[in-house]
């Protein structure tokens, strides 16, 4: 099964998606097998993180911030504005794509897991992510 969600980001940060995703794996009606995210993007990346303390995301959008700051005298693309080309590179040290087991008809996640789709760019945008789920 093959399902594609356009996920609206306000924002950059960390936008959690775990039941979005979960409700396609629960619609494919598969018992065991894997959900693969795709993520159809390079200025956003998917990461799996604790979701259930908030301090936790803003954490590591701050030291994600901090390690890769704006303005950087190195950038030298810079013409799609001063946030894109620090999004390219957070989105080079994350994931642009995703693989979780399902067991029992849903994804075996650990309790404090959750699916996030992380946000680099400041202007809103929807964001295309693909989900296969396969036995």
């Amino acid at each position: 099964m093959l399902e594609k969600l356009e996920i609206k980001a306000p924002g950059p940060g960390l936008y959690e998606i775990t039941n979005d995703v979960s409700s396609v794996v629960r619609e494919s009606g598969l018992l065991e097998g894997l959900c693969t995210l795709f993520l159809r993007h390079t200025s956003a990346s998917l990461v799996i993180q604790e979701n259930a303390d908030p301090s936790a995301r803003r954490d590591l959008e701050a030291w994600l911030d901090r390690l890769v700051a704006e303005r950087d005298p190195l950038f030298t693309h810079t013409s799609e504005g001063l946030d894109d080309m620090p999004a390219h590179i957070k989105t080079a040290l994350t994931a642009s794509s995703l693989s979780i087991p399902i067991a029992e008809g849903r994804m075996v996640l650990g309790t404090w897991q959750g699916i996030y789709l992380w946000e680099h760019r400041r202007p809103a945008r929807p964001r295309q992510l693909v989900v296969h789920v396969q036995s």
